[in-house]
């Protein structure tokens, strides 16, 4: 069989490239779930903040459907 001298110089390359392509397939499947979700949650979301100018009042908190 032999010694294999370039297992342990390759190691990390060949794990940092596991890694990568893991990363990658995930970052794929999160695209492509949100894809088919955020039509959906785009029309659904509002923004319900208060604007900067307003200042918080205890009705603004106990009552969060008032305008």
């Amino acid at each position: 069989m032999g010694i294999h001298y370039t297992y342990g110089a390759n190691k990390g390359s060949k794990l940092m490239e596991k890694k990568a392509k893991r990363e990658r397939k995930l970052a794929e499947k999160r695209a492509k779930k949100q894809a088919k979700s955020g039509f959906v949650k785009e029309k659904k979301e509002e923004d319900k903040t208060i604007p900067l100018d307003q200042v918080i009042t205890l009705d603004h908190l106990t009552n969060p459907d008032k305008k």
